[in-house]
């Protein structure tokens, strides 16, 4: 019966029969293989492994050249190299693609700094060296770019207040190897980034260990109320390497981060945090400073920076200069602060048609989520008797989600997230998207997986 059916497929015309390969993955493809001489010679058929080439590794008619391979012995090659990577190399290697891209013309002087990838043995050494497996994810990326040089302005962005100074390098896996942590309270976690300036680095948790989830990035929080120094909080920066690495990257590209003097600047604009009154309008952006903040004691850290424009289509007359601002400031515990001032952070801006005037100033809470919202006051440059207000638009400033430590809980579940404004509760859910929204539309589960087919 068999002998018979091999017969019947051995008949068939090849157009139909690779017209259903083409609809199979390269797993089916590879299985098929195996089936029957004719599917062996059908399953290698050039133009199915383009399809595949193109999907699973970015591959162009250039690099096939370039190898000189046909597309089923170049996918080989790949899948070889690559091929326990291949649910993250397709979004990791479009996220540095689209990041480098993005450099070349706003930040060119970071596009140096970028080391090649490591190779598949120098990841293996790394982890007999710290006794720890690297995540699938951690590995694919370091594979492309093996982080940066201990170079300043820093990949994962800076930040910049008054005497105040960060910028995050993404540290290459050989430094970081250094910095793994075995002490209590930071045990199996590994430096993701480092700051010159402040000390600071976000971590990546390699196990399941003291409250911590396998694969989560997130700022350590020591707890300054607890004598014991491994009550260590944790502010969460993402679920996974992936998560943390590609939501970075999608800020940057889509103009979420400011660029400043060649250095991308962590502010998250709000949507519709905007406001015209007459021919002027303000926006703001706010950034939290986890190096400048505490769980215990509460003391939550926020910069925002204010931009402040004239429209160009403005009468001259309508020249003025800010004399005074006003601010209603409402924590998520419900309480209500007003304060009135002169000028802004020290000065008194004159507005005149197609003028932009920015700023950045700060405030500290001890709750993990408030918004605020005012006005300036102006007057006419022509007459200043003219007096008039100026909106500025409600924003929100939310901390991470944050985690206590297992030792002082005693419980591995417990968590603490940052509550919702009861006014607001649609814009903080947009604050959220925005920080922890890059994978929007990529559902990785379903995502073929990592089940190795021994090619022929």
């Amino acid at each position: 019966m068999a002998a018979s059916s091999e017969l019947q497929l051995d008949h068939l015309p090849s157009d139909p029969l690779l017209h259903v390969l083409s609809y199979l993955s390269f797993r089916d493809l590879v299985h098929c293989s195996y089936a029957s001489k004719r599917l062996n010679e059908l399953s290698k058929h050039n133009p199915l492994w383009k399809r595949h080439c193109c999907k699973h590794w970015l591959l162009t008619d250039a690099d096939r050249l370039q190898r000189g391979l046909s597309w089923h012995g170049l996918f080989k090659l790949y899948y070889s190299d690559l091929g326990r990577y291949i649910q993250y190399y397709v979004v990791l290697k479009k996220a540095w693609e689209k990041l480098k891209s993005f450099l070349q013309q706003r930040c060119p002087r970071m596009i140096v700094s970028l080391k090649d990838g490591a190779t598949e043995g120098e990841l293996d050494d790394i982890e007999a060296q710290i006794r720890c497996k690297l995540p699938d994810d951690y590995r694919c990326s370091y594979r492309i770019h093996n982080g940066q040089k201990l170079v300043i302005p820093g990949l994962m962005g800076s930040m910049s207040l008054s005497n105040h100074y960060r910028s995050e390098v993404l540290l290459d896996v050989e430094t970081a190897a250094g910095g793994f942590q075995h002490r209590k309270g930071m045990r199996r976690s590994l430096p993701l980034t480092f700051c010159f300036h402040t000390g600071l680095s976000q971590y990546v948790a390699l196990e399941d260990a003291e409250g911590r989830k396998k694969g989560e990035s997130f700022y350590p929080c020591p707890d300054q109320t607890a004598q014991d120094p491994s009550a260590i909080d944790m502010f969460i920066t993402g679920s996974s390497f992936l998560y943390w690495f590609n939501t970075y990257v999608n800020n940057v590209v889509t103009g979420e981060y400011p660029i400043i003097k060649d250095q991308i600047f962590r502010y998250t604009h709000e949507t519709g945090c905007v406001a015209t009154t007459g021919d002027i309008t303000v926006s703001v952006s706010t950034s939290f400073l986890p190096e400048l903040s505490s769980v215990h004691p509460p003391h939550f850290f926020f910069t925002y920076r204010i931009r402040i424009e004239m429209s160009r289509n403005a009468s001259p007359d309508a020249a003025c200069q800010l004399d005074s601002r006003y601010w209603k400031i409402t924590t998520s515990d419900g309480n209500v602060e007003e304060v009135q001032g002169p000028g802004v952070v020290g000065e008194f801006p004159v507005m005149t048609p197609g003028k932009v005037h920015e700023y950045a100033s700060c405030t500290t809470f001890s709750t993990p989520s408030e918004f605020m919202e005012g006005h300036y006051t102006f007057h006419r440059l022509v007459n200043k008797e003219e007096v008039f207000q100026v909106a500025i638009p409600r924003f929100h400033m939310v901390c991470p989600p944050y985690r206590e430590p297992e030792s002082r809980t005693q419980k591995a579940s417990t968590s603490h997230t940052t509550p919702n404004d009861n006014d607001g509760k649609d814009d903080d859910d947009d604050h959220d998207r925005g920080r922890f929204g890059g994978l929007r539309g990529i559902n990785i589960s379903a995502l073929e997986g990592s089940r190795c087919p021994k090619f022929t």
